[in-house]
Parts: structure tokens; sequence; C-alpha cells
């Protein structure tokens, strides 16, 4: 699936080849690594030179969707990390959810197609920070099959 975007300004250099690289910052629970979260890394792989990836705390999931993961945060960062298809991952924060955005300084901000917790702020954010990052919403991969919530409710 080919995602195709405007050219982002704001690059950073490449101390090595002295090209400008596109930061590309992604945010999820990830809980249990399926084919729509490998999608997903995969597309905003592609908008992208460096792909960093930000996996939920385990308290922050409990308060947005009312329950704790099947996997806690350190089994989910470590699955997204042993994917391969990112260059960085990191926890959440706890505190300002918007610490890691400020921190990592991307040029794009991918969002999941359903991906809603802490949007609404994001460009307000971004502009306090004086971060010129790009917000794109990517494409959704079989949805009706590879949501998570649809996962967890065939195995019960």
């Amino acid at each position: 699936m080919e995602v195709r975007l405007p050219q982002v300004c704001g690059s950073q250099t490449s101390t090595d080849t002295g090209k400008r690289i596109k930061k590309v910052l992604v945010f999820g629970t990830f809980d249990g690594l399926h084919p729509g979260h490998l999608n997903f890394l995969e597309q905003a792989k592609q908008i992208g030179d460096h792909l960093v990836a930000v996996v939920a705390r385990d308290e922050t999931v409990r308060i947005l969707k009312g329950h704790l993961p099947k996997l806690n945060e350190n089994q989910r960062l470590a699955q997204v990390k042993a994917s391969k298809l990112v260059d960085e991952a990191y926890l959440g924060g706890l505190g300002d959810h918007y610490e890691v955005v400020r921190t990592v300084k991307p040029d794009i901000i991918a969002l999941g197609y359903d991906q809603t917790s802490f949007t609404d702020d994001l460009a307000n954010e971004l502009k306090k920070a004086a971060i010129p990052a790009q917000i794109v919403r990517l494409q959704s991969f079989e949805p009706d099959k590879y949501h998570t919530s649809i996962i967890d409710s065939k195995k019960k």
C-alpha cells in the first residue's frame, strides 16, 4: 500500500551522509503485535527515514481503555523493537503525554486510522513547542479483521 504525502520541511541532517532525514513518530498500545500493527508501522516507515515508536504505558492504557493490556508495557515495547520496523522505541510518559513529542521533535506524526487519544490538542501542542511537524492519518488495514478488540473477542 503506497502512502503519498507532501514534502515536509524541518528535517535533521545525518552526520554520516549530510543527507536530510525525516523523523516519523507513532504512538500506540501495540497489545499483541498483529498484521494491522505491522502494516501501520510499515506505512509510517514509508513516509520518512527514521521511525520512532512510543508504546503506551500500562497505566495510560488502563485510564483510556478501562482495562490493562494483556501484555505489560515492557513486553509490548520488546515486541515493537523486535519487529525491526522501527529505528527507536520508547515507553510513553505517565504525566505529560506530549513530552515525548518535544523530545523527539519529529517531522511527521503518523496517527492510526482510528487513533483518537491525545490527538485533539496535538496541533496546539506542536505550535506551543514550535515544532513544525506534519500530522498525517494512515490508512486502515483490514480493520474488520485486525483490530485488537476484534482479535480479543474472537479468543473468548
